[in-house]
């Protein structure tokens, strides 16, 4: 995606999200959206997407959410996939069923020209903390809503409360030196962390009825496939892989002993158990 065809202060996530960060996730769609499922079945479980009903996906990725949409509002219904990443949108392409109602586009949802009140529901696994102005793009988004249509969806609590995050991440701190940290305000995983900060954001984009629940869940990182599966996914995907891009071998060795040692507590079996805390976020238009 051209960074010229979204809004100008998304352009360093449009760039990331098409570069090698998105080919990356694209990469590891069919195990991510493995150890994502309980995120998404709380997600579905709340929106309560129904039979014929018209649905606004951002953030779709590589179109597990979608697809998972799909299947609950059936042949009548509709859902419409939006996201930045070139290369997840292929890999939802590739993944969706040529007869299920999707359609995907590759678009900045803060600037996309939806139809004006055309959906029912708009939802998002993880794919709307990454707004540089979300009042801005919620209050787009509001215009795709009819007037009774619902918003619901999935953003994670601060990083203490994410091991999922924070134990790969933390063990590869014994050996590099920190990320630069981000503000809580600005884009990234844990922008939507604050309780106060959503509400505020929602409200000024005209939502109301917002409530945000908290859920805890355990992510299995091996995906059952054990200790080792669950390193090298701490390798591949997520803050502790970028904090080793272009460290040298000895240091990267030394780091694998370190995430080793910080996953083993968390095993059962083949299963790797990460304790993450989300926030499911539902409001009225």
């Amino acid at each position: 995606m051209d960074t010229s065809q979204g809004h100008e202060r998304n352009a360093d996530q449009i760039a990331y999200w098409n570069g090698p960060g998105g080919q990356r996730w694209a990469a590891r769609q069919a195990a991510q959206d493995i150890v994502l499922k309980p995120v998404l079945e709380v997600l579905i479980d709340r929106a309560k997407p129904g039979a014929g009903e018209r649905v606004l996906d951002v953030g779709c990725g590589s179109g597990a959410s979608t697809n998972a949409l799909a299947k609950k509002v059936g042949p009548s219904g509709h859902v419409f996939g939006v996201d930045v990443s070139g290369p997840m949108l292929e890999r939802a392409r590739q993944s969706t069923p040529k007869d299920a109602p999707v359609d995907y586009a590759l678009a900045d949802a803060t600037v996309y020209p939806f139809d004006p009140a055309s959906f029912d529901l708009l939802t998002s696994r993880f794919g709307v903390m990454f707004f540089a102005e979300p009042v801005v793009s919620f209050a787009n988004l509001r215009t795709a809503l009819k007037p009774s249509g619902r918003l619901a969806f999935a953003c994670w609590k601060e990083p203490r409360e994410n091991p999922f995050f924070m134990a790969p991440l933390q063990a590869v701190y014994k050996h590099v030196p920190k990320l630069p940290q981000l503000g809580p305000e600005d884009p990234g995983p844990f922008s939507f962390a604050s309780e106060a900060r959503v509400n505020r954001i929602l409200g000024e984009a005209g939502f109301s009825t917002i409530a945000m629940e908290p859920c805890r869940l355990e992510l299995d990182v091996a995906i059952g496939r054990g200790l080792d599966a669950a390193v090298q996914a701490a390798l591949e995907i997520g803050p502790a892989s970028r904090a080793l891009e272009g460290h040298p071998d000895d240091v990267r060795a030394a780091a694998v002993t370190s995430i080793r040692e910080a996953l083993t507590p968390f095993a059962k079996g083949d299963s790797v158990l990460l304790p993450a805390a989300i926030w499911i976020v539902t409001a009225r238009a």
